[in-house]
């Protein structure tokens, strides 16, 4: 594999892990801001009992964690780009190993949510910050083998999760589990040395990034609220239907802000994104709907941990079908694959959750495992093709929230809407997600027929 290097002091590079090791690290570390999510979602029964909470609200464990992952993700983006990426990259897997310590100390609900904002405030930085570590290392078809690479391995130790949430909550309870994600600390002075510094010094637009975190919120607050009562309804409502106009507002304002009118009116920027985030979608809420089906049925946590086994070698095995499916189709056509695969995955955990079918679960569960693995990588090589250099990390932290945004949607449809709908319902209602990716996706699809 053939990789370019961007410029970097001589005694840096000398001490840097190898090009091929960079990838490996990358994924590891972002797997383990998805373990964040995939064990404590085996443990949520747990957590429930232990705090006095129903099941329906402990999903807010996972709802606000892939909230903070979602809106997140564009700061640290946006801050690359300003001061480099290794301190946000400091920062952001700091706040993820205290926030894992503080929910797995903590003596209520309450403490515990709040834990899990900062851990996902923390996790946030390993998406956007590590694509952009290995963009910035790789280039050409090399990128996308890389990307996969990381996709992969990311996934592969996600899954795992249920298993490693079962097993710990088993031996040690669920603090234990909670606190798993503190490994990344341990990663980071691995890739120290390979972490770019260069920034532009360029002044970061806090106001934008606010309204932008203020409006997401407000989607996720408002899917989650049946869970929860009419006040979070309200709140969530206001907070989406003032926090849009509000952005549209400040980004004429501030062209050059947190959302860069050149990044925000790529149509290949946005397409790409909005279509990609029903794969995470798919994947968050599986991680909350195939464990509550199966531990209502009367299985063991550990027991669904074994059951999904077979998603984390699909995690495994992804990068060696999602480089080559890039590099012979492209970004656009593999973006609509991943859709197409979700939406398949989530009428078949439809049917399963309706069923109470370990069988038809499980392979829900690998099929969007796949498509992760193709989706991710080729948004990222999607959006870095389709903007200039100088924005390319915001441009990604941007896409990213997307991304990440359906992950939070998707908990949330599950979370809140489960009680309501049942599950089958609820994975159901989700599959209109992938179904408007691909709509979006044929504007350019035929663009790229025509110039073929």
């Amino acid at each position: 594999m053939s990789s370019a290097t961007a410029p970097r002091d001589a005694t840096a590079d000398a001490a840097a892990p190898g090009p091929a090791r960079v990838p490996v690290l990358v994924g590891l570390l972002f797997g383990l801001a998805g373990l964040g999510s995939s064990s404590a979602a085996i443990a949520l029964p747990t957590v429930a009992a232990d705090l006095d909470v129903s099941t329906g609200v402990s999903a807010w464990a996972i709802s606000l964690y892939a909230l903070m992952l979602a809106v997140a993700t564009a700061v640290y983006g946006r801050v690359s780009d300003l001061v480099g990426l290794r301190l946000p990259l400091l920062v952001g897997v700091t706040l993820m190993t205290a926030g894992a310590l503080a929910g797995a100390l903590s003596p209520d609900f309450g403490v515990l949510l709040a834990a899990r904002v900062l851990q996902g405030a923390g996790a946030a930085a390993v998406p956007t910050l590590g694509v952009a570590l290995v963009s910035a290392r790789f280039s050409g078809s090399a990128r996308g083998f890389a990307l996969g690479r990381v996709a992969g391995i990311a996934a592969a130790v996600s899954c795992l999760g249920p298993l490693a949430g079962g097993v710990v909550e088993g031996l040690l309870g669920w603090r234990a589990v909670i606190a798993l994600p503190m490994l990344g600390a341990l990663l980071l002075p691995l890739l120290w040395r390979s972490v770019p510094t260069d920034g532009s010094g360029a002044r970061l637009d806090l106001v934008g990034a606010v309204l932008v975190a203020a409006t997401a919120a407000g989607v996720v607050l408002l899917v989650q609220s049946p869970s929860t009562g009419p006040v979070v309804a309200a709140v969530g409502a206001a907070l989406a239907v003032l926090g849009a106009p509000a952005v549209a507002m400040w980004v004429r304002r501030r062209p050059h802000g947190f959302l860069p009118v050149s990044v925000i009116r790529n149509a290949t920027v946005v397409r790409s994104a909005l279509a990609a985030g029903a794969v995470p979608a798919a994947w968050f809420a599986l991680l909350i709907a195939v464990p509550a089906v199966l531990v209502a049925a009367g299985w063991e946590p550990w027991q669904v941990g074994v059951a999904l086994l077979p998603s984390a070698l699909t995690g495994l095995a992804a990068p060696r079908l999602a480089g080559p499916i890039l590099a012979r189709i492209g970004a656009g056509p593999a973006l609509a694959l991943a859709a197409g695969v979700t939406a398949v995955a989530l009428l078949v955990a439809s049917l399963g959750a309706r069923q109470t079918s370990a069988p038809l679960l499980v392979t829900a569960v690998v099929v969007v495992t796949f498509a992760f693995g193709l989706g991710q990588p080729a948004l990222m090589e999607a959006v870095g093709d389709a903007v200039a250099d100088d924005v390319r990390g915001v441009a990604l932290g941007i896409a990213t929230l997307f991304f990440l945004v359906g992950g939070g949607i998707g908990s949330a449809v599950v979370g809140g809407l489960g009680d309501v709908l049942g599950v089958d319902g609820a994975l159901l209602l989700l599959t209109v997600l992938p179904v408007l990716g691909l709509l979006l996706l044929v504007p350019r699809l035929l663009a790229a027929r025509r110039r073929a």
